[in-house]
Protein backbone atom coordinates (compact mmCIF):
# COMPACT_ATOMS: atom_id res chain seq x y z
CA UNK A 1 0.00 0.00 0.00
CA UNK A 2 1.09 3.36 -1.31
CA UNK A 3 0.54 5.70 1.75
CA UNK A 4 2.80 8.15 1.71
CA UNK A 5 1.15 10.37 -0.69
CA UNK A 6 -2.01 10.74 1.21
CA UNK A 7 -3.39 14.01 2.79
CA UNK A 8 -2.95 13.69 6.96
CA UNK A 9 -5.72 14.37 9.23
CA UNK A 10 -6.27 17.15 11.91
CA UNK A 11 -9.10 14.88 13.19
CA UNK A 12 -6.91 12.10 15.11
CA UNK A 13 -7.35 12.45 18.81
CA UNK A 14 -4.51 10.98 21.04
CA UNK A 15 -5.05 9.56 23.82
CA UNK A 16 -2.64 7.25 23.60
CA UNK A 17 -0.33 8.81 26.23
CA UNK A 18 -3.27 8.89 28.98
CA UNK A 19 -2.87 7.16 32.11
CA UNK A 20 -5.59 3.88 31.40
CA UNK A 21 -7.73 6.84 29.40
CA UNK A 22 -8.94 8.31 32.53
CA UNK A 23 -10.30 6.06 35.28
CA UNK A 24 -12.65 8.40 36.94
CA UNK A 25 -16.05 9.43 36.59
CA UNK A 26 -17.42 6.79 33.68
CA UNK A 27 -21.03 5.07 33.88
CA UNK A 28 -20.79 1.37 35.75
CA UNK A 29 -23.46 0.17 34.72
CA UNK A 30 -25.37 -0.46 31.15
CA UNK A 31 -26.45 2.75 29.40
CA UNK A 32 -29.54 3.51 29.02
CA UNK A 33 -31.19 2.61 25.64
CA UNK A 34 -27.87 1.80 24.07
CA UNK A 35 -23.95 1.53 24.87
CA UNK A 36 -22.83 -1.26 27.42
CA UNK A 37 -21.49 -0.22 30.52
CA UNK A 38 -18.03 -1.71 32.28
CA UNK A 39 -20.26 -4.31 33.83
CA UNK A 40 -21.62 -5.91 30.78
CA UNK A 41 -18.07 -5.62 29.02
CA UNK A 42 -16.53 -7.70 31.90
CA UNK A 43 -19.48 -10.48 31.83
CA UNK A 44 -19.36 -10.58 27.97
CA UNK A 45 -15.62 -10.74 28.31
CA UNK A 46 -16.21 -13.92 30.73
CA UNK A 47 -18.50 -15.35 28.63
CA UNK A 48 -16.09 -14.85 25.62
CA UNK A 49 -13.06 -16.61 27.46
CA UNK A 50 -15.25 -19.55 28.71
CA UNK A 51 -16.58 -20.15 25.32
CA UNK A 52 -13.36 -19.45 23.42
CA UNK A 53 -14.75 -16.69 21.41
CA UNK A 54 -13.08 -13.55 21.20
CA UNK A 55 -14.22 -11.05 23.80
CA UNK A 56 -14.55 -8.10 21.10
CA UNK A 57 -16.79 -10.08 18.89
CA UNK A 58 -19.39 -10.38 21.60
CA UNK A 59 -18.64 -6.98 23.11
CA UNK A 60 -18.77 -5.22 19.29
CA UNK A 61 -22.17 -7.09 18.10
CA UNK A 62 -23.96 -6.06 21.77
CA UNK A 63 -22.86 -2.91 20.96
CA UNK A 64 -23.39 -2.02 17.77
CA UNK A 65 -27.01 -4.01 17.41
CA UNK A 66 -27.68 -1.86 20.91
CA UNK A 67 -27.57 0.88 18.55
CA UNK A 68 -25.05 3.53 20.36
CA UNK A 69 -27.44 6.00 22.43
CA UNK A 70 -27.76 9.18 20.63
CA UNK A 71 -28.12 10.82 24.49
CA UNK A 72 -24.97 12.90 25.19
CA UNK A 73 -22.37 11.77 28.40
CA UNK A 74 -22.47 13.08 31.34
CA UNK A 75 -19.93 15.72 31.64
CA UNK A 76 -17.91 14.01 34.40
CA UNK A 77 -17.06 11.55 31.28
CA UNK A 78 -15.44 13.35 28.93
CA UNK A 79 -12.28 13.02 28.00
CA UNK A 80 -9.86 14.62 25.02
CA UNK A 81 -6.69 14.10 23.94
CA UNK A 82 -4.11 15.96 21.58
CA UNK A 83 -5.58 16.70 18.56
CA UNK A 84 -4.09 17.05 15.30
CA UNK A 85 -1.86 14.49 13.14
CA UNK A 86 0.25 12.64 15.53
CA UNK A 87 4.36 12.44 14.88
CA UNK A 88 4.70 8.38 15.34
CA UNK A 89 4.51 6.01 12.51
CA UNK A 90 1.36 4.27 13.14
CA UNK A 91 -0.13 7.90 14.06
CA UNK A 92 0.91 8.93 10.52
CA UNK A 93 -0.33 6.11 8.76
CA UNK A 94 -3.74 6.13 10.35
CA UNK A 95 -3.86 10.00 9.89
CA UNK A 96 -3.02 9.34 6.36
CA UNK A 97 -5.55 7.03 5.77
CA UNK A 98 -8.09 9.02 8.00
CA UNK A 99 -7.42 12.13 6.10
CA UNK A 100 -7.66 10.23 2.53
CA UNK A 101 -11.13 9.24 3.56
CA UNK A 102 -12.29 12.82 4.20
CA UNK A 103 -11.16 13.87 0.89
CA UNK A 104 -13.18 11.16 -0.79
CA UNK A 105 -16.19 11.27 1.18
CA UNK A 106 -16.12 15.52 0.67
CA UNK A 107 -16.18 14.78 -3.09
CA UNK A 108 -18.89 12.47 -3.13
CA UNK A 109 -20.86 14.57 -0.86
CA UNK A 110 -20.64 17.20 -2.61
CA UNK A 111 -21.53 15.76 -6.15
CA UNK A 112 -25.15 15.27 -4.24
CA UNK A 113 -25.20 18.24 -3.22
CA UNK A 114 -24.50 17.50 0.59
CA UNK A 115 -21.82 18.93 3.12
CA UNK A 116 -19.27 15.89 4.67
CA UNK A 117 -18.42 16.27 8.16
CA UNK A 118 -15.53 14.28 9.07
CA UNK A 119 -15.05 12.42 12.55
CA UNK A 120 -12.83 12.49 14.79
CA UNK A 121 -10.81 9.33 15.01
CA UNK A 122 -9.63 8.21 18.53
CA UNK A 123 -6.43 6.52 19.49
CA UNK A 124 -6.03 5.35 22.70
CA UNK A 125 -4.47 2.76 24.65
CA UNK A 126 -6.49 0.02 26.64
CA UNK A 127 -8.94 2.11 27.67
CA UNK A 128 -11.14 5.18 27.77
CA UNK A 129 -14.07 7.01 27.98
CA UNK A 130 -16.77 7.25 25.17
CA UNK A 131 -20.31 8.68 24.27
CA UNK A 132 -22.32 5.29 23.84
CA UNK A 133 -22.37 4.07 27.58
CA UNK A 134 -19.40 3.28 29.29
CA UNK A 135 -16.21 2.90 28.06
CA UNK A 136 -13.78 2.25 25.10
CA UNK A 137 -11.83 -0.96 25.37
CA UNK A 138 -9.24 -2.58 22.97
CA UNK A 139 -10.79 -5.76 23.69
CA UNK A 140 -14.36 -3.88 21.82
CA UNK A 141 -12.35 -3.88 18.73
CA UNK A 142 -12.53 -0.66 16.28
CA UNK A 143 -16.22 1.04 16.66
CA UNK A 144 -17.92 4.01 15.77
CA UNK A 145 -19.96 5.88 18.10
CA UNK A 146 -22.68 7.42 16.83
CA UNK A 147 -23.42 10.64 20.31
CA UNK A 148 -20.36 11.44 19.67
CA UNK A 149 -19.41 11.10 15.72
CA UNK A 150 -16.04 9.59 16.62
CA UNK A 151 -14.50 6.19 15.85
CA UNK A 152 -12.84 4.43 18.93
CA UNK A 153 -9.12 2.64 17.67
CA UNK A 154 -6.60 1.15 20.15
CA UNK A 155 -4.18 -0.16 17.43
CA UNK A 156 -3.59 -3.37 19.01
CA UNK A 157 -6.15 -4.80 16.95
CA UNK A 158 -4.14 -4.37 14.09
CA UNK A 159 -1.64 -7.05 15.56
CA UNK A 160 -5.10 -9.30 15.68
CA UNK A 161 -5.80 -8.83 12.59
CA UNK A 162 -1.90 -10.32 11.80
CA UNK A 163 -1.32 -13.04 14.42
CA UNK A 164 -4.94 -14.24 15.90
CA UNK A 165 -7.10 -13.58 12.35
CA UNK A 166 -4.36 -14.07 10.35
CA UNK A 167 -6.10 -11.82 7.88
CA UNK A 168 -2.39 -10.85 6.17
CA UNK A 169 1.27 -12.53 6.59
CA UNK A 170 2.87 -10.69 9.61
CA UNK A 171 4.86 -7.90 8.96
CA UNK A 172 4.03 -7.89 5.41
CA UNK A 173 3.23 -4.65 3.96
CA UNK A 174 -0.10 -5.35 2.37
CA UNK A 175 -1.09 -6.13 6.17
CA UNK A 176 -1.43 -1.79 5.73
CA UNK A 177 -4.40 -2.28 3.36
CA UNK A 178 -5.84 -4.58 5.58
CA UNK A 179 -5.40 -2.01 8.73
CA UNK A 180 -6.91 0.77 6.41
CA UNK A 181 -9.57 -1.46 5.40
CA UNK A 182 -10.71 -1.50 8.85
CA UNK A 183 -10.47 2.41 9.32
CA UNK A 184 -12.21 3.08 6.30
CA UNK A 185 -15.44 0.55 7.30
CA UNK A 186 -15.45 2.48 10.58
CA UNK A 187 -15.83 5.79 8.32
CA UNK A 188 -18.32 4.03 6.34
CA UNK A 189 -20.56 3.72 9.76
CA UNK A 190 -20.10 7.73 10.05
CA UNK A 191 -21.28 8.06 6.41
CA UNK A 192 -24.06 5.70 7.45
CA UNK A 193 -24.84 7.99 10.61
CA UNK A 194 -24.91 11.84 8.31
CA UNK A 195 -27.01 10.02 5.47
CA UNK A 196 -29.44 8.85 8.75
CA UNK A 197 -29.31 5.31 7.69
CA UNK A 198 -28.18 4.63 11.70
CA UNK A 199 -30.75 6.30 13.23
CA UNK A 200 -33.64 4.71 10.42
CA UNK A 201 -32.12 1.66 11.63
CA UNK A 202 -31.78 1.86 14.78
CA UNK A 203 -35.07 2.69 15.30
CA UNK A 204 -36.35 -0.44 13.32
CA UNK A 205 -34.76 -2.42 15.36
CA UNK A 206 -36.56 -1.48 18.27
CA UNK A 207 -39.23 -3.06 17.82
CA UNK A 208 -38.29 -5.93 16.19
CA UNK A 209 -36.64 -9.33 17.42
CA UNK A 210 -33.05 -10.49 18.60
CA UNK A 211 -33.12 -12.27 14.80
CA UNK A 212 -34.87 -9.50 12.86
CA UNK A 213 -32.55 -7.07 14.49
CA UNK A 214 -29.77 -9.43 14.09
CA UNK A 215 -30.76 -9.43 10.04
CA UNK A 216 -30.59 -5.43 10.05
CA UNK A 217 -27.72 -5.68 11.35
CA UNK A 218 -25.73 -7.21 9.07
CA UNK A 219 -27.31 -5.33 6.43
CA UNK A 220 -25.49 -1.94 8.34
CA UNK A 221 -22.12 -3.76 8.58
CA UNK A 222 -22.11 -5.21 5.02
CA UNK A 223 -22.99 -1.76 3.35
CA UNK A 224 -19.88 -0.40 5.70
CA UNK A 225 -17.78 -3.36 3.99
CA UNK A 226 -19.20 -1.66 0.37
CA UNK A 227 -18.50 1.99 1.70
CA UNK A 228 -14.89 0.91 2.57
CA UNK A 229 -14.44 -0.73 -1.02
CA UNK A 230 -15.85 2.62 -2.22
CA UNK A 231 -12.67 4.58 -0.80
CA UNK A 232 -10.17 2.16 -2.16
CA UNK A 233 -11.35 2.56 -5.51
CA UNK A 234 -11.61 6.32 -5.18
CA UNK A 235 -8.12 6.34 -3.67
CA UNK A 236 -6.43 3.94 -6.19
CA UNK A 237 -7.41 6.65 -8.75
CA UNK A 238 -6.40 9.41 -7.25
CA UNK A 239 -2.91 7.88 -5.15
CA UNK A 240 -2.31 4.91 -7.10
CA UNK A 241 -2.94 3.49 -3.27
CA UNK A 242 -2.84 -0.26 -4.46
CA UNK A 243 -0.17 -2.71 -4.51
CA UNK A 244 0.26 -6.45 -5.33
CA UNK A 245 -1.14 -8.74 -2.97
CA UNK A 246 -3.19 -5.41 -0.88
CA UNK A 247 -6.58 -6.35 -2.08
CA UNK A 248 -6.03 -9.96 -1.36
CA UNK A 249 -5.15 -8.80 2.13
CA UNK A 250 -8.36 -6.68 2.66
CA UNK A 251 -10.37 -9.52 1.48
CA UNK A 252 -8.45 -12.65 4.05
CA UNK A 253 -9.29 -9.66 6.43
CA UNK A 254 -12.85 -9.49 5.74
CA UNK A 255 -12.82 -13.64 5.46
CA UNK A 256 -11.61 -13.72 8.91
CA UNK A 257 -13.77 -12.11 10.65
CA UNK A 258 -17.01 -12.94 9.26
CA UNK A 259 -19.52 -14.46 11.93
CA UNK A 260 -19.81 -17.91 10.40
CA UNK A 261 -15.65 -18.28 10.48
CA UNK A 262 -15.53 -17.06 14.03
CA UNK A 263 -18.50 -19.08 15.15
CA UNK A 264 -17.09 -21.75 13.43
CA UNK A 265 -14.03 -21.52 15.50
CA UNK A 266 -15.27 -21.04 19.02
CA UNK A 267 -18.10 -23.57 18.97
CA UNK A 268 -17.81 -25.47 16.33
CA UNK A 269 -20.94 -25.09 14.57
CA UNK A 270 -22.53 -21.84 12.44
CA UNK A 271 -25.56 -20.06 14.07
CA UNK A 272 -26.88 -17.85 11.14
CA UNK A 273 -29.80 -15.91 13.05
CA UNK A 274 -27.14 -14.86 15.73
CA UNK A 275 -24.73 -12.76 12.73
CA UNK A 276 -24.15 -9.34 12.96
CA UNK A 277 -21.55 -8.92 10.85
CA UNK A 278 -22.20 -10.93 7.87
CA UNK A 279 -20.55 -14.40 6.43
CA UNK A 280 -17.23 -14.50 5.42
CA UNK A 281 -17.85 -14.98 1.97
CA UNK A 282 -20.72 -11.64 2.25
CA UNK A 283 -18.29 -9.44 3.83
CA UNK A 284 -15.85 -10.10 0.99
CA UNK A 285 -18.47 -10.13 -1.66
CA UNK A 286 -19.86 -6.75 -0.32
CA UNK A 287 -16.11 -5.12 0.02
CA UNK A 288 -15.61 -6.36 -3.88
CA UNK A 289 -18.40 -4.50 -5.00
CA UNK A 290 -17.47 -0.95 -3.63
CA UNK A 291 -13.84 -1.78 -4.93
CA UNK A 292 -15.41 -2.55 -8.38
CA UNK A 293 -17.69 -0.43 -9.07
CA UNK A 294 -16.82 2.63 -7.01
CA UNK A 295 -20.51 3.77 -5.92
CA UNK A 296 -22.45 4.88 -3.30
CA UNK A 297 -25.63 3.56 -5.22
CA UNK A 298 -24.30 0.27 -5.76
CA UNK A 299 -23.59 -0.16 -1.64
CA UNK A 300 -27.69 -0.38 -0.97
CA UNK A 301 -27.71 -3.72 0.83
CA UNK A 302 -31.09 -2.91 2.57
CA UNK A 303 -32.75 -3.06 -1.02
CA UNK A 304 -31.80 -6.43 -2.27
CA UNK A 305 -32.18 -10.05 -0.94
CA UNK A 306 -29.42 -11.54 -2.43
CA UNK A 307 -26.49 -10.40 0.37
Amino acid sequence: MRWDNLPESNNVEDRRGDDGGGRGGFPMGMGGGGGLGIGTIVVLGLIGWFLGIDPRILIGGAEMVGGGSHREAPAQSQQSGQRGSPNDEMGKFVSRVLGSTEVQWKEIFAKDGKTYRAPVLVLYNEVTNQACGGVAQAAMGPFYCPADKKIYLDTSFFREIERRFRGCDVGSKSCQFAQAYVIAHEVGHHVQNLLGILPKVQEMQQGLSKVEANKLQVRVELQADCFAGVWANKSDQRWNLIEPGDVEAAMRTAAAIGDDKLQMQARGRVVPDSFTHGSSAQRQRWFDIGLKQGSVAACNTFRTQDL
